[in-house]
């Protein structure tokens, strides 16, 4: 079956680390991208907490170490191999169950020539990463490891605790607003004038930048009203989550949490969501 394609309309993203990555997407399937990053992405200051992990992986003991992303996961190591031995941290982690949420953390272990002990299914949220070690072994008494990306994940830091493991967080990096926030503003202003029919988000903070830039400007409900008659499409129920928190509509869910299947689902739907969110 033909794709139907965006058929020139604005699609507008804030897409930071792929963003060249999805304009060509969005031009593949006949739209017009407006791509202007909310994120930006910065090292932490102070890595003590990761430094504090390498202690505990080579002298200690770390039961299990859950990779929430593919950046943090080679970030992480990177940092690591700073201060101890390559063979050290190979011999340590034969100790250390090894929990990818996703192929992106898998990727990064494979490039290391490590393998995951566990691969969380899609699509990829706290819950099934909770749901995966709850089938492999209880948590109860074990020292659990979480590599962070951006910012915490409170539930399942919670949900880890509740069920008994010695918890312990090892941020890498943190989320930025960009610099200059002139083309956000610009973007948004855009959206509010009604003129970009359509919404791809593809990170949940994505959403918490806006709203904070909004905040500021004093356009949180103009923007709010705007959204009710675009199509936004969010890319799976980690970025849907935070769409919900603050009150936006969610039009599209893809197959897949892609960003390819996104864009490509989108262009195929567009049309006709367009028509049912305006009759």
């Amino acid at each position: 079956m033909a794709t139907v394609g965006f058929n020139g309309l604005t699609v507008v993203t804030f897409e930071s680390r792929m963003a060249v990555e999805i304009a060509r997407l969005i031009e593949r399937h006949g739209g017009v991208p407006l791509v202007t990053p909310a994120l930006r992405e910065i090292p932490l200051d102070d890595n003590s907490a990761a430094l504090k992990f390498g202690v505990q992986l080579t002298t200690e003991r770390v039961d299990m170490l859950i990779l929430l992303t593919g950046v943090g996961t080679t970030a992480m190591f990177d940092l690591l191999k700073t201060r101890y031995p390559w063979s050290s941290i190979v011999a340590a982690l034969k100790q250390t169950a090894l929990v990818a949420r996703g192929p992106k953390p898998v990727a990064a272990l494979k490039a290391l020539g490590l393998q995951p002990t566990l691969t969380v299914p899609e699509p990829n949220t706290w819950i099934e990463v909770v749901s995966t070690l709850d089938e492999y072994r209880p948590v109860k008494g074990l020292r659990v490891a979480v590599q962070e990306y951006g910012a915490s994940n409170p539930d399942l830091l919670e949900a880890l605790k509740q069920r008994g493991g010695d918890v312990f967080q090892v941020p890498i990096y943190r989320w930025a607003l960009p610099k200059d926030l002139g083309p956000l503003r610009q973007s948004l202003s855009t959206i509010i004038a009604g003129k970009a029919p359509v919404l791809l988000i593809t990170n949940a903070a994505q959403v918490d930048h806006v709203m904070q830039v909004l905040g500021k400007d004093g356009n949180v409900e103009p923007f709010r009203a705007a959204l009710k008659k675009m199509v936004v499409a969010s890319i799976g129920p980690t970025a849907s989550e935070r769409l919900r928190h603050h009150e936006w509509p969610i039009d599209l869910e893809p197959s897949h949490p892609k960003m390819g299947v996104l864009v490509k689902e989108c262009a195929e739907q567009v049309h006709t969501l367009r028509q049912s969110k305006n009759t």
